[in-house]
């Protein structure tokens, strides 16, 4: 956020993203330095994640399915693409 913005979440929204600032990364996967590469969807299986895309909208930081039938799991990672 640039210095010159208003910060206008509610103090119940900072105080929830410094909480998932904090949060530790997940490490790295501990591959052997000889370990054959593999695709993304590969390792993805491997953890039975399965990469999912929906459309949505971001409202106050918060990114919402527009289908309401979506539900995602609690906690789940997202990327978020944007237009213009």
């Amino acid at each position: 956020m640039a210095a010159s913005e208003v910060d206008a979440r509610s103090l119940g929204r900072r105080a929830r993203d410094e909480q998932i600032a904090a949060e530790p990364q997940l490490p790295p996967l501990e591959l052997p330095p000889d370990a054959p590469s593999s695709s993304v969807e590969t390792c993805l299986a491997l953890h039975g994640r399965h990469p999912l895309a929906v459309a949505g909208i971001v409202e106050n930081g918060l990114v919402r399915p527009i289908d309401p039938a979506v539900k995602l799991p609690e906690r789940s990672r997202v990327i978020i693409v944007t237009t213009d």
